[in-house]
Parts: structure tokens; C-alpha cells; sequence
């Protein structure tokens, strides 16, 4: 670990030190403001959105998988009152000859507010299970529930609720596509998010975006949130708000400890002036492997972070 890493563990666990445990009596004296109501999240519900994504098959970029899974995706939130776009661009993958149509999807509730904050995951599967010890498998199908579904599944569940909830900024669901368009070990990541980001520096809209939360591997069995290291350090202020208001909540997923430090689409969005963090579980066994399904996930994990998200959006200002 080099010097600034150190540097910002050591800063994160200073001052955060009363959200990690440690006593502060000036801090005992002071009252809480009472915190808003979560969203009746139905963990149910939201298994079975993550079953019917699974059901569609493998989503590759460019696939009919993936179109399919747009066009369930579309019907779903427009029903449920929101404005859906489609962000479209081209992009190449180095080891593939031809570039392909990519898009990322956006949601958007109360569309007339210009100050705006970001719920966001990727939504395409892998093309190879890189993870499986026999090479023979890496191209069989697998469907990816967690590593590509469960953020997507969570967000479907979530829609239901948006209009319920007492916010006074807009909110936009941001499906990435290209997060996982890899074939060889020396391929580029992060297509959409890169491009989403890149356009909102060029082309500033007419609103500004103030945070940004992703969700990667949030539906896992049993799953935990220790802090992602390039969150703490580009959006430290915003991961105090999401772990101690989830400690307030007492919602155990999340955990004042450090975690690894990962590349994910949370950095093209830093990168764009948007504070992001990503809420990641880095112990599911099944990551890029044929038994990534819903079987091996829990709404319970679902409904833990959509607790957390629900309050934070009322909160946020």
C-alpha cells in the first residue's frame, strides 16, 4: 500500500472515527432529526424482476438479449410514471474487429428539477465466465444475476415507490452498457460510463447532478459494504452520508471498514465533477462464474440497500 492510501484510510477512520464506533459526549448531546419513512420495499417482487432478467438469457452489448431486456426495461418504468431515454453510441472493444451499437438507459423522475442526483449499474453480461478453473466453460451462457442483474432488479422494485417518496430533487436511474464487454484479458472496461461522463462535461446540461450512487453486486446472499477505497477518496463527504445514515438504520450490510480499491463505473463519473461511490460486495463466490443466479442471491441483500437509497433520496437535498 503506498503512502496516500494510507493516508486516506487513516483519514476516513479520523474523521469518521464516531460513525466507526468511537465515543464522542459532545455528540451524545445532540437529538437526531427524526429520519424519513423507506420506501415498502417488496424483496418478493424484486426476486422475481431479477428471475424474468435472468429468463431473457445471457445480455451481452449489441445481442438481443440485451434488446430484449431494454424493451422489458422501457415498458416497465413507463408504466410506472417514468420519462425513459436511450443514450445511444458506438463503441470497439480492441480485441474485436468491428465497433457495435451500445446505449445506456435513463429514468427519469421529475424531469423539471435541475438539481439531480444519480442511482446507476451496469446492465450487460459478460461475454466469457472467466472465472470458471475449466477454460471449457468460459463460453458457455451464464446469465449473471448479481454481477449485472441485481442492480438493475433492485431499481425496477424501486420505481414503484418514486412517486410515494417526499424528495425535492430529481432522480435519475442510469443503466451503463459496455461495463462488461471483455473477451481478452487486455480489453477496455466501462464503455457507457465513460461515455456518459465524457458527454456531460461536453455538453453540460441544463441541470447539474450533485452525487451519484452505484450499485454493483448489491443482491448477493448474505452480502456486506465495507468502503470501496476509490469512493472514500474522490466522494469521502458522500460515503459518510450513505454508512452512517445506513448505520442510523442499523442496516448491517454496510460496514465502517476498508475494502478494496476497484475500478468501476463510479470513476468516469468522478472524473465528470459527479461525486460517486460504489456500494460493492467483494465476497460473492459465484463473481463471473456459471452459478452467478438467482438462486445464490436474497432480496433480503436487495432490501437492505434500497433502505438505505430510499431514506438518502429524501434526505438529499
Amino acid at each position: 500500500m503506498n503512502r496516500l492510501l494510507v493516508l486516506g484510510v487513516w483519514a476516513m477512520f479520523v474523521v469518521g472515527g464516531v460513525q466507526a464506533g468511537q465515543k464522542d459526549g459532545f455528540a451524545q448531546d445532540r437529538v437526531k432529526p427524526e429520519l424519513p419513512a423507506a420506501a415498502p420495499f417488496d424483496a418478493k417482487r424484486a426476486m422475481q424482476y431479477l428471475e424474468a432478467i435472468c429468463k431473457i438469457g445471457p445480455r451481452i452489448s449489441g445481442t438481443d438479449g440485451m434488446r430484449k431486456q431494454q424493451e422489458l426495461l422501457e415498458k416497465h418504468f413507463t408504466t410506472l410514471g417514468g420519462k425513459v431515454e436511450y443514450q445511444k453510441f458506438k463503441a470497439r472493444q480492441r480485441s474485436q474487429k468491428n465497433p457495435i451499437e451500445m446505449a445506456n438507459l435513463i429514468v427519469r423522475w421529475h424531469p423539471e428539477r435541475t438539481r439531480r442526483v444519480i442511482l446507476c449499474a451496469h446492465y450487460d453480461t459478460r461475454p466469457i465466465a472467466d472465472q470458471e478453473t475449466d477454460v471449457r466453460k468460459w463460453r458457455q451462457p451464464f446469465v449473471s444475476a448479481n454481477d449485472g442483474g441485481s442492480g438493475v432488479a433492485l431499481l425496477m422494485e424501486l420505481a414503484h415507490h418514486m412517486k410515494g417518496l417526499k424528495t425535492t430533487v430529481g432522480v435519475d436511474f442510469v443503466f451503463f452498457d459496455g461495463e462488461e464487454y471483455i473477451w481478452k484479458k487486455d480489453d477496455d472496461y466501462f464503455f457507457g460510463s465513460d461515455y456518459f461522463g465524457q458527454d456531460y462535461k461536453k455538453n453540460r446540461p441544463k441541470f447539474r447532478y450533485t452525487a451519484a450512487i452505484l450499485l454493483d453486486m448489491v443482491g448477493g446472499k448474505n452480502a456486506r459494504f465495507p468502503v470501496e477505497g476509490n469512493s472514500w477518496l474522490a466522494a469521502g463527504l458522500l460515503v459518510q452520508e450513505i454508512w452512517n445514515l445506513a448505520r442510523d438504520l442499523k442496516v448491517d450490510a454496510f460496514e465502517w471498514r476498508e475494502g478494496p480499491y476497484v475500478d468501476d463505473d463510479h470513476l468516469a463519473l468522478n472524473r465528470a465533477g459527479i461525486p460517486a461511490v460504489d456500494i460493492i460486495d467483494f465476497s460473492y463466490p459465484h463473481w463471473h462464474k456459471l452459478s452467478d443466479v438467482p438462486a445464490n442471491c436474497s432480496g433480503k441483500s436487495l432490501e437492505q440497500v434500497a433502505k438505505v437509497l430510499s431514506v438518502w433520496l429524501q434526505k438529499t437535498k
